[in-house]
């Protein structure tokens, strides 16, 4: 077992963890189109990274290599959505269920090279930077407009 593939999975979860606290506590300003896209990046992000790192530890176990990206990618997607509403959630749970589901082929498709594993991690990276920086900027307009 490589011991960089789980330190860079230990990171994107704790990333994954830390995004998800700070984003709850702004919850209430963030509008629903940021919202949309919050719950696609991150389920999406998690789910991308998840496939190509563990398909990369497990090269001969890829049905369950998908099934463990795909649940990472639904969970975090539905995660995320549900802290706007319905669906969003739905948004959510779909980016995940989708990326989840293609991340390990693309994985094996990159010839488990390393430097596309770290390009994948720097990808998950900036992801989660973006959705705290979008928060940071969003505020949400009343429903009575002006």
């Amino acid at each position: 077992m490589s011991a960089w593939i789980w330190g860079l999975l230990m990171i994107q979860s704790l990333l994954g963890v830390i995004t998800y606290r700070y984003l709850y506590k702004r919850r209430k300003k963030i509008d629903f189109h940021l919202g949309m896209n919050i719950a696609m990046v991150a389920g999406g992000a998690l789910a991308l990274g998840t496939g190509v790192l563990l398909i990369y530890e497990f090269r001969l176990y890829y049905m369950e290599v998908t099934v463990v990206a795909t649940l990472t990618g639904i969970v975090a997607g539905g995660l995320f959505g549900r802290m706007f509403d319905n669906q969003t959630l739905l948004t959510g749970y779909i980016s995940g269920f989708m990326t989840g589901m293609m991340a390990p082929m693309i994985g094996a498709a990159a010839s488990y090279s390393i430097p596309f594993a770290f390009m994948m991690e720097f990808f998950v990276l900036c992801s989660f930077a973006m959705l705290i920086f979008a928060s940071k900027s969003s505020q949400k307009v009343g429903s009575g407009g002006q």
